[in-house]
């Protein structure tokens, strides 16, 4: 008996020295500790639009009437006709004793033709001079971190560097002593017609890349960011897509800040976009481990891009693009609403407002940006 209880004993013995050891080949993932890790796996995204050649040839047609231009007219001959009118938002002048006349997208001399048919009503034959006094119907917005921020009017084909002139240039080190330009070049871009234009800046004003020099239509709006700005920005389908701050540095933190997902988020592919609109890199991250403890969470870098979806992506490219659009558009809405209030300054931080998400993306309303015909 004592020979068959040492067996066991050591049997026993046995058990316990393995099951030690196994401890040994590394802790059990424990969800309320705190397990960080850095995202390595960035791939680099080709952008899907391009720079087009007609943009660096000035545009050829002819400058047209719109809502907001000041004209003088006069009826040759005669000096008590001279009067000053504005078009208005309906796209028509009211002059004399004419109805009011449409001429929203014609041209001076098409307007001066179409007044002089209308008199014909009243005068034998009319001679009509007419001439442009102030245009508010042609405007870029150039708005952010530039000496003189604001709407500028266009009465003849601009590029880029003309229209930067104009408003002063980017902020520099000059005005505040330090050696940082205050204008962050690599996340600065324009936007047309709800969609971004993938001009280099970086290359443009500081390596004299004329390439990237194109003219600027109507309703541009051209943003400069401030270097200093550090925020975090979460987008997608979370309840309060927004920037936060770096001091949310985690993935967890950053969703959390913004209020989380929303109902149907498509968790498994959340993406993280990090480094120059220029030259984006885009890593895609299992949130949905994470939150479940099966993950370690992973740490954000200022400026960094955190996009919710709400269904899986097929394309990198095509996902990449559906991000970088949504983060110009929502901060275009919001400073371009800025400047229309009148505001002259605006903080480093950019602040994100509520935009509807949908299966595509996001809904932009069409009222935020300025109005076209």
């Amino acid at each position: 008996m004592k020979g068959k209880q040492w067996v066991i004993l050591g049997m026993v013995g046995l058990l316990f020295a393995l099951g030690c050891s196994s401890t040994k080949t590394g802790p059990k993932f424990d969800a309320r500790e705190k397990h960080l890790s850095t995202v390595t796996n960035f791939a680099s995204i080709q952008a899907t639009n391009q720079l087009k050649s007609e943009w660096l040839q000035a545009p050829t047609n002819f400058f047209t009437l719109g809502p907001g231009d000041r004209l003088e007219i006069e009826v040759l001959g005669d000096l008590s006709s001279r009067a000053t009118t504005v078009v208005g938002p309906d796209g028509k002048i009211y002059y004399y004793l004419l109805p009011g006349i449409d001429v929203w997208g014609l041209t001076l001399t098409e307007a001066r033709d179409r007044l002089q048919e209308e008199l014909k009503r009243y005068m034998s034959t009319p001679q009509v001079a007419i001439h442009l006094r102030g245009i508010d119907s042609k405007r870029v917005w150039m708005l952010g971190r530039i000496q003189n921020p604001g709407v500028y009017s266009m009465a003849a084909p601009l590029t880029l560097l003309e229209t930067l002139s104009l408003a002063g240039g980017a902020m520099s080190s000059s005005a505040s002593g330090t050696t940082e330009d205050l204008a962050d070049l690599s996340h600065s871009f324009i936007v047309r017609g709800g969609e971004r234009i993938p001009v280099n800046f970086e290359a443009l004003l500081n390596q004299g890349d004329m390439s990237q020099n194109i003219y600027l239509q109507p309703d541009d709006l051209v943003y400069f960011p401030s270097a200093l700005t550090r925020d975090i920005y979460v987008l997608g389908a979370v309840r309060n897509p927004r920037s936060v701050s770096r001091q949310q540095n985690t993935l967890i933190a950053a969703v959390a800040a913004a209020g989380g997902p929303i109902k149907d988020a498509y968790l498994s592919h959340v993406a993280i976009v990090r480094g120059s609109l220029s030259d984006p890199k885009i890593a895609i991250v299992d949130y949905d481990l994470i939150v479940k403890g099966k993950a370690p969470d992973v740490t954000l870098e200022p400026r960094d891009l955190v996009y919710v979806p709400l269904s899986p992506y097929r394309h990198l490219s095509k996902y990449g693009d559906l991000i970088l659009t949504t983060f110009v558009r929502a901060v275009a809405i919001n400073e371009g609403a800025r400047a229309g209030a009148g505001a002259n300054t605006s903080p480093a931080g950019v602040s994100i407002p509520i935009i509807t998400p949908t299966r595509g993306g996001f809904f932009i309303p069409s009222s935020a940006f300025p109005p076209s015909r």
